[in-house]
């Protein structure tokens, strides 16, 4: 702050997360976007908890503080499926995990509101914000739990991919201006707003099973693009949700990406240790955002949203091109993707037009032919950085979806071809999650007919090539509406039909405000309101996954 003549931060942010200056890490992209915007930005990360040592380092911001609990909800990073405290944190320095609290969303705002009593507006943000931004079953508490906005005493919630509002929120702040109309917030209001698509009560939700469902099903028609207002009663007052705003353009994705991370962690925590998560993500490229997926398990929806946003070739050249300046760079690109890898450039018009279809998936039950479905943009997208001087290596490490790939019927076995011969590293993930059709159908995911046909394919690509590659398969144990018995059927087809022993087996972690999750927590499959089998009790959620890995 001396050396650039700053007498107060405007914004301060606060992340569960050590400081890596990376645009992989969320709190650091907006700090870059702020930043970039001509205010003055500082990062506190993991601040100790028991005194104002560390939340009053830069005294208190003229704007706004923005509160993070990181790259993970706080609890998934804390426990494991079956609630045991991990022992090791990705995102430490050191790897120990004795620096992020529980919840620490609500303990980093209880901080700042301890230490500066009337301060400026507390802004949250981050994935443990986007999902508990409603009424929300917690599996670690086993209740239903309010918005994360009136636990935190917080002023602002910021959900989704939040550059964009953020920088409204700012502007509006520094001119004065009023907020409420910011796309992309949620707020509290002590009148029930005059329009807008009404929520049942969290009372009733936290009370009856099928009002919880029925407002999760308001909740999730609700998150696209062109979505209506929502509130919901806490007590007397509302959480009130603006509809979302419009994900960022192809060209604006590029600026941000352009922006001049340092792909390091600030020497400030460095010295405490390193984090390991850097080592995985240094020199990976983000090609776009969103997911078609729309996994039932899975929070990306809810997060980065249900449409693809894709950077431009050219900004991904530059970007890699900027690696060989680094000093730590080997000529070794360790991922290029997004939360799936081959969605690069695939394109739907119905999204672009009108949000997308409420009444169906993407890419469930099969490939939705109005996506079109083409990976010929990947594939020289992939060419063009493994022909750039002092690269050596280009790898694809993020999982890929199979059934895309066997739905591309012009380039789909040329992009597998590519990739096996040029872009695995010795082993390529992905992830049928299971095997059993019923299971299946409540996850949302693919058959195993594309399955079965994309093994065949990469093992004859791996023969012709004379490569020493392998497929890992991804596997969820105890997922609602899975028995013991789909577990041992599941491991009879991957003896019989994959030729292996699954070791990649998750036990089912209920994410807030996903389908899943509410499946797990009221037993009931909301889309037909049928009973639903959920295994609840640990050891037995233990034994559905020793049924695979222990064979």
């Amino acid at each position: 702050m001396k050396d650039l003549g700053w007498d107060r931060m405007d914004v301060i942010l606060v992340t569960g997360d050590s400081y890596i200056d990376h645009p992989c890490i969320g709190v650091s992209v907006i700090g870059h976007v702020l930043l970039d915007a001509g205010l003055r930005v500082g990062i506190i990360a993991q601040p100790e908890t028991a005194s104002d040592r560390a939340i009053a380092r830069f005294g208190e911001p003229v704007l706004f503080w923005g509160v993070t609990a990181g790259s993970l909800d706080s609890m998934v990073a804390n426990y494991t499926a079956m609630k045991k405290r991990r022992k090791h944190d990705d995102y430490t320095p050191g790897g120990i995990n004795n620096r992020r609290p529980d919840r620490a969303t609500i303990v980093y705002s209880n901080l700042i509101r301890r230490f500066f009593k009337d301060t400026s507006p507390i802004v949250l943000g981050g994935i443990e914000a986007s999902l508990r931004r409603i009424a929300h079953y917690d599996f670690w508490s086993n209740k239903v739990r309010r918005s994360i906005l009136f636990d935190a005493k917080a002023d602002i919630l910021v959900y989704g991919m939040g550059e964009g509002t953020v920088l409204e929120l700012a502007r509006c702040l520094e001119a004065g201006q009023g907020i409420h109309d910011i796309p992309g917030i949620c707020y509290i209001s002590k009148d029930m707003p005059c329009s807008g698509i009404e929520l049942p009560s969290f009372d009733r939700a936290a009370g009856d099973k099928q009002a919880f469902c029925e407002m999760f099903q308001l909740f999730y028609e609700n998150i696209g693009m062109h979505a209506e207002p929502m509130f919901q009663a806490h007590n007397t007052r509302y959480l009130v949700q603006t509809p979302p705003r419009a994900p960022l353009t192809p060209k604006e994705l590029d600026r941000v990406y352009s922006m001049g991370f340092e792909r390091d962690q600030h020497p400030f925590y460095s010295k405490e240790g390193k984090v390991s998560a850097l080592e995985t993500i240094r020199f990976s490229i983000t090609s776009h955002r969103g997911c078609y997926g729309e996994c039932s398990f899975c929070s990306i929806a809810l997060h980065q949203g249900r449409t693809v946003v894709s950077r431009s070739e050219q900004s991904i050249l530059n970007e890699a091109r900027g690696f060989t300046r680094h000093h730590g760079f080997k000529g070794i690109i360790s991922d290029v993707g997004g939360p799936t890898a081959n969605m690069y450039n695939i394109e739907c018009r119905q999204k672009g037009l009108n949000g997308g279809c409420r009444s169906r998936r993407c890419l469930y039950p099969t490939v939705c032919e109005g996506l079109r479905v083409d990976h010929s943009a990947q594939i020289h997208l992939l060419k063009s950085l493994r022909e750039l001087p002092g690269i050596r290596k280009v790898f694809v490490a993020s999982g890929i979806r199979y059934d895309m790939v066997m739905a591309d019927k012009r380039h789909g076995q040329r992009y597998l071809k590519e990739l096996v011969r040029y872009h695995v590293s010795g082993q390529m993930k992905i992830a049928p999650e299971h095997t059993e059709d019923r299971v299946l159908r409540y996850m949302g995911k693919p058959g195993k007919d594309d399955l079965i046909a994309f093994k065949d394919l990469f093992y004859r690509f791996t023969r012709l090539d004379a490569k020493k590659q392998f497929l890992t398969y991804y596997l969820i144990a105890a997922h609602p509406g899975c028995t013991l018995e789909d577990m041992r059927r599941l491991r009879s087809f991957a003896h019989t039909h994959l030729k292996t022993t699954p070791e990649q087996v998750q036990i089912f972690t209920p994410l807030p405000s996903t389908l899943s999750c509410v499946m797990y927590y009221t037993e009931t499959d909301p889309s037909s309101g049928k009973k639903l089998f959920v295994e609840k009790d640990g050891a037995k959620r233990l034994k559905q996954k020793d049924m695979v890995v222990r064979s």
